[in-house]
């Protein structure tokens, strides 16, 4: 998330209430999470495992809950609860606002697209040229829709990550600030869910089509061209590259990258990153020529054992 303008270390420091390290005329661009941080943001990080992982990231301002020596040319934002802090700064650069009506008035809507009844359109919307928004279509607010874009019944664009913080009191969530964009050429099935980034974009890339009760999870990026067949489930923070085809009930783990090609035969959970134009299978899954060996080799022990006998 950049902000609208550049903004102070000591201006943001003042927004969370907080001491900071640097100088107070320090630029601050935006804030973002780590996979996704470019020069100028803020990153946050309130546990010793990924203290050095922050500390060393392109970010240049930390929000940290623990007094460190300052990396050369950064700035640090001191805090007893970094993601309660990150938290007021997405709401505060970012906040929520509420609908009038169920096609805002800041919509902004293409040549030739049709939007059926009872679909809602949120605020800041950009829907291109040549859409066709099905009824009961739901897109939040901030949205960005291509052109030549199908999306079909009771799908839902840009709905919160789901990313939550345990505390001994209750688990805390982590409130989302990015959106979803969907390129040109874009087919979306019934009933799908594409989940908003927390600072940054989901984003479904050109000329990729999904089946019905196909859920996205947030700042996963999707490549060009994919096929995704029915209720298959992408995990957050995916990398889905060109021309992968997710077969029917393939289930995606976290922040992995799925290869360029890659196919996922149905009912897989893919628990690793893959390599290019490769065909995958099981669950756990590997590359299917050897699951299929397996299943062959086990379908032969019952003769095995009477032998043995």
């Amino acid at each position: 998330m950049k902000f609208p303008q550049i903004y102070t270390l000591s201006q943001i420091a003042t927004i969370i209430n907080v001491d900071y390290v640097g100088a107070p005329d320090f630029p601050v661009l935006g804030m973002n999470e780590i996979h996704v941080v470019t020069s100028g943001d803020i990153v946050f990080v309130d546990h010793p495992k990924y203290y050095d992982a922050a500390l060393n990231s392109t970010a240049t301002v930390v929000l940290i809950n623990k007094q460190v020596d300052c990396p050369e040319g950064k700035a640090l934002l001191i805090s007893d609860d970094p993601f309660r802090d990150f938290n007021k700064l997405t709401n505060y650069f970012m906040p929520f606002e509420k609908a009038i009506g169920t096609i805002a008035v800041s919509a902004k809507i293409g040549k030739n697209t049709i939007i059926q009844p009872n679909a809602f359109v949120g605020n800041n919307v950009s829907i291109g040229d040549n859409c066709l928004i099905h009824a009961n279509v739901s897109i939040y607010d901030n949205t960005v829709i291509g052109n030549n874009v199908t999306v079909h019944s009771g799908t839902v664009l840009g709905a919160d990550a789901f990313y939550y913080k345990n505390r001994p009191e209750h688990r805390d969530k982590l409130v989302s600030g990015g959106n979803v964009v969907i390129e040109d050429n874009v087919d979306i099935g019934a009933l799908c869910t594409v989940d908003r980034g927390v600072t940054a974009s989901t984003i479904i890339g050109a000329g990729t089509k999904m089946d019905n009760q196909v859920q996205i999870g947030h700042d996963t990026v999707i490549g060009k061209k994919c096929l995704f067949a029915s209720q298959v489930g992408v995990a957050g923070c995916v990398v889905v590259e060109d021309e992968v085809i997710l077969w029917g009930q393939v289930g995606v783990k976290s922040g992995i990258t799925i290869a360029k090609g890659t196919e996922i035969f149905a009912q897989s959970g893919l628990g690793h990153s893959t390599d290019e134009n490769k065909k995958y299978f099981g669950s756990p899954a590997v590359e299917a020529r050897e699951r299929f060996k397996e299943m062959a080799y086990i379908k032969q022990l019952p003769e095995i054992i009477k032998k043995l006998k």
